[in-house]
């Protein structure tokens, strides 16, 4: 399968390999940015332009076990995000990050990024993922649902981003200011818009509905601005376990949790997508860093 890969869509700048669990990823490294992307979940676990740190975060004990998620980078939420409501026992955020992705093709962008497409069946629909590494992280989500499908069907979903921070309590997010949230860290009660950026304090699990605004994470710890732009998208969550949970994820290190916030582009709740038989949706997230005198 390695050999066929690199035979069949090695370009300059993009090879594969094997992590030491055997895992298949897409390495890509070129004079305008380096990235990874498994091919178990269309998994993305690394990007950053040339001269920057690395934007995402991966934990350090995350699974690389088949049929198990990884933990970190940005993992594919769909056909539900979070816990199935009608099938408890269902994996949480759906099978998308838990089977391998088909590669479709690859090729190089005028801009030096690397842009790749991968296909998977997740039943009653066929999705396909484009991502562009290069100075921008460019992520595409396609789901379309089957013409042979006898009724409508609605689906949510997620690009479910993780990004590394120099401490999260010093971190501050703007662009939903004017939006209120569903707080389901608090038994899912909607929330007041909080008229100024977002700090974390605690364990933050809010998802902010009917909103398309970007979104502008400052660092100063590292001396850098991500801004997280969008379409296709009504959705935003902002997500931090905090000290209790990280204790309780196996795949999550205990004393991890202040390196990382995830900031995610979906479709979720009242935000939910319905697609009539031969339809689709698309759902983009684009990533752009700025640093200082914070170099790599």
């Amino acid at each position: 399968m390695l050999h066929d890969l690199n035979m069949q869509y090695a370009i300059p700048g993009l090879t594969f390999a094997q992590n030491t669990k055997g895992f298949t990823r897409a390495v890509v490294k070129t004079p305008t940015a380096s990235g990874e992307l498994y091919l178990q979940g269309a998994h993305v676990t690394s990007w950053f332009p040339f001269g920057h740190k690395p934007v995402l975060w991966l934990s350090q004990c995350s699974n690389f076990e088949k049929g198990k998620p990884i933990r970190g980078g940005v993992p594919i939420c769909v056909p539900w995000f979070g816990p199935n409501a009608k099938v408890p026992s269902a994996p949480a955020h759906g099978f998308a990050r838990l089977v391998e992705w088909r590669m479709a093709s690859a090729e190089s962008k005028e801009d030096g990024a690397i842009a790749l497409r991968l296909e998977a069946s997740i039943e009653p629909f066929s999705v396909s993922f484009n991502v562009e590494f290069g100075p921008q992280l460019k992520m595409t989500l396609r789901t379309r649902l089957s013409s042979n499908a006898t009724s409508s069907v609605t689906f949510e979903d997620a690009l479910h981003t993780y990004f590394s921070v120099s401490d999260v309590r010093s971190i501050a997010i703007g662009g939903l200011e004017k939006t209120s949230y569903v707080d389901k860290a608090d038994q899912a009660a909607l929330k007041p818009a909080t008229n100024g950026p977002i700090r974390i304090t605690s364990e933050t699990d809010r998802v902010y509905l009917n909103t398309i605004a970007d979104c502008v994470l400052t660092d100063e710890g590292l001396g850098r601005t991500i801004r997280v732009a969008k379409t296709g998208s009504a959705s935003t969550v902002i997500w931090n376990p905090w000290i209790d949970k990280s204790i309780r994820m196996t795949d999550f290190g205990d004393d991890e949790w202040p390196q990382m916030v995830c900031i995610e582009t979906a479709n979720v709740a009242a935000d939910s997508i319905e697609l009539s038989p031969g339809e689709a949706h698309s759902t983009t997230a684009i990533i752009s860093v700025s640093e200082g005198h914070t170099r790599r």
